[in-house]
């Protein structure tokens, strides 16, 4: 008989010791990011099959079997999920890479944290306003955006107790911000185009509410608009162009953007020297419309984005643009702010609201208005 024999259990002491794979190791071992990742493994979100098998067979690779069962411990009882709901339906929500990388930073900290995801129906998909938000597994919500109708929504939440965390809204009674410059952001590029010599421009917005119009906005329905993150940007704008145009597009697309651009550059129109687009897919879509008018841009119109996305070249056709000027916002850093906030009041800590600039990154679409 060996007096050696090791006891029961007592083999796996070195396998303990080693730390616990996490979901972001996970989303580095299958080439994806981290939010692909925590929607592939909970079986959620617009994730193809073929993925979705990468990182689950990634995740058996590592011995990850989901979030730690001792960190749901550490908050007795808790769901152990963070929900994130987005001021888009979740049909368009992940057409913009701006909502996509903002999501990378949420999954990121709550991976390392053993916390999952959970996508939250938009209110803009429920005729309550609040849909799954009453009974949804959820520990904290990250409201990324937000309109009209998310405020029945916030109620629900405050009445169960659910922490808010509100990225780029107005103020939210109990909800820690997460703002960005939109206001000073926008109103360096107008100051910019001002600089240039510009004076004819238009603004083209994001939606100013729920209703998603196309057209020009009054200025009475710019003062009942609820979309904080339009507002602001125009506002911006406003206060070195007082009398700039807007136009608003009916989401954040290229498609959207060219629509707009069509109706600014065709027959009978008053055309702008410059056009801010409230973001770089609208402005894209400005600019494949001012090229398809037979305008050259920068030198008939410059046009000024906001994101700092990775924009596909081929979108300008043969012109030699290559870079939007552009505003360039920390995408993934709000929301890894966002998540710690939500950690900070689920471990009962003070959480810390924060606030991130905006950068002027000059590109090919800007110059001097034509004498």
């Amino acid at each position: 008989m060996d007096d050696t024999a090791t006891p029961p259990g007592a083999s796996d002491t070195h396998a303990s010791r080693r730390p616990r794979p996490t979901l972001v190791a996970v989303a580095r071992a299958a080439g994806v990011a981290p939010s692909t990742a925590s929607l592939a493994f909970s079986g959620t979100g617009p994730v193809s099959e073929d993925t979705r098998a990468k990182v689950l067979a990634a995740a058996a690779a590592l011995g990850y079997d989901g979030p730690d069962p001792r960190a749901r411990s550490l908050r007795r009882g808790r769901s152990g999920v963070i929900g994130v709901v987005m001021d888009d339906r979740l049909s368009d929500a992940f057409r913009d890479p701006v909502n996509v990388l903002t999501l990378d930073g949420i999954a990121e900290v709550a991976g390392e944290a053993g916390l999952s995801l959970l996508l939250v129906r938009s209110p803009l998909d429920d005729e309550r306003g609040a849909g799954p938000l009453v009974d949804a597994p959820m520990d904290a919500v990250v409201l990324v955006g937000c309109n009209v109708r998310v405020d029945p929504a916030v109620a629900v939440l405050r009445r169960r107790g659910i922490p808010v965390v509100a990225i780029e809204a107005d103020d939210i009674e109990g909800a820690v911000p997460i703002q960005l410059d939109n206001r000073e952001a926008s109103r360096r590029a107008a100051a910019f185009l001002r600089d240039l010599g510009h004076s004819a421009v238009t603004v083209v917005t994001l939606p100013i509410d729920a209703a998603r119009q196309r057209g020009p906005i009054t200025d009475a329905r710019i003062d009942a608009g609820t979309a904080h993150t339009t507002r602001e940007r125009l506002r911006g704008v406003r206060g070195v162009f007082p009398d700039a145009a807007a136009f608003e597009a009916g989401g954040s697309s290229v498609e959207e953007g060219r629509a707009a651009g069509a109706a600014l550059f065709g027959p009978g129109g008053t055309r702008p020297t410059a056009v801010v687009a409230q973001s770089d897919l609208l402005a894209v879509g400005v600019v494949s419309a001012a090229l398809e008018a037979g305008l050259r841009v920068p030198e008939d119109v410059s046009v000024v984005g906001f994101d700092g996305i990775t924009v596909d070249d081929s979108l300008f056709h043969s012109s030699p643009i290559r870079h939007l000027t552009t505003l360039v916002q920390p995408f993934v850093q709000k929301g890894q702010a966002a998540a710690r906030a939500a950690i900070a009041m689920l471990e009962g800590a003070e959480p810390s609201p924060a606030s991130f600039r905006s950068e002027l990154r000059l590109g090919d679409t800007t110059g001097p208005p034509r004498a």
